[in-house]
């Protein structure tokens, strides 16, 4: 059970029932952590969904998107957004094979892919500026400087819904990983 109380999302008014009924329309549902999140500050959840919005125009393919968000989820050890992550890298085209190798730290053997994975982890596992063999490998990996503006901003936001679902504890509503 989550921490924190959360009204049925069939209650909420204003600004908050717009959004959840933009979800809905979106994804045929409310995942409880962005119910929990709308009803405490809508304001927050807007933020989020703005920002995957601008995302979603990124040079960064959809599946390079979840690539980062479940190894960021895996490390930082959200079960709820592991599973959210697990379900929408699959449904972006991510083999479960691959997927699997993410969250068990293991190479996907897509040389491009992996030095995604590896510049994310590094930038998650090290503290300060990274060093310069580090920005070279991404760049030699095909990422531009465009592109790693995006892997900022996703980085930030998987951050923001890994923190709260931690603190909460959400109720993970997504198919178990295997």
């Amino acid at each position: 059970m989550s921490r924190i109380s959360v009204p049925a999302v069939e209650s909420a008014t204003g600004a908050t029932a717009d959004l959840f009924a933009g979800i809905k329309k979106s994804v045929g549902t409310v995942p409880n952590a962005y119910a929990a999140i709308g009803s405490l500050n809508p304001q927050a959840l807007q933020s989020v969904l703005a920002a995957d919005a601008v995302l979603a125009k990124s040079t960064l393919s959809k599946q390079d998107q979840e690539i980062i968000k479940l190894q960021i989820s895996t490390v930082a050890g959200c079960d709820y957004c592991v599973a959210a992550h697990s379900l929408v890298g699959k449904l972006s085209g991510i083999d479960q094979g691959t997927l699997k190798s993410i969250r068990q730290g293991e190479a996907t053997n897509d040389p491009k892919r992996d030095a995604l994975i590896r510049f994310v982890r590094t930038l998650q596992d090290t503290p300060g500026t990274i060093i310069q063999a580090e920005f070279d490998a991404i760049k030699a990996a095909g990422y531009s400087d465009v592109q790693l503006v995006d892997i900022s901003l996703t980085i930030a936001i998987i951050t923001f819904t890994n923190v709260f679902n931690r603190i909460n504890d959400t109720v993970v509503d997504f198919p178990a990983v295997n």
